[in-house]
């Protein structure tokens, strides 16, 4: 008897795992490894990888790429809007305005 009760809690246990398991991944923000690198209000860079998207904003800001691939990553894994990296300038009607250098999710 106590063999049966033993198998019974253990394929109820095992089926909440396997329940808890699949609604989890439902319920979490969506990663595809893919941001926006933007200068300003101009997309430089549409849904690309964070690799690239690290690159081509460290080669406008002259900074390293780890750091900001982190940081592109943060964006990816948590859906947060964006990441500033630096502050370049940019001509706009003819003046030169500072203006963000950013990586936002897609």
């Amino acid at each position: 008897m106590a063999s049966y009760a033993q198998k019974s809690i253990a394929t109820l246990f095992a089926g909440t795992v396997l329940a808890v398991g699949i609604a989890s991944p439902a319920s979490a923000q969506t990663q595809d490894g893919l941001v926006n690198v933007m200068v300003g209000d101009v997309v430089v860079q549409d849904a690309v990888d964070i690799g690239v998207a690290a690159q081509v904003a460290a080669n406008i800001c002259n900074v390293k790429v780890g750091p900001v691939a982190v940081l592109a990553t943060v964006v990816d894994r948590t859906g947060n809007d964006s990441r500033t990296i630096c502050m370049t300038n940019q001509e706009q009607d003819g003046e030169i305005v500072s203006v963000p250098v950013f990586i936002s999710d897609n």
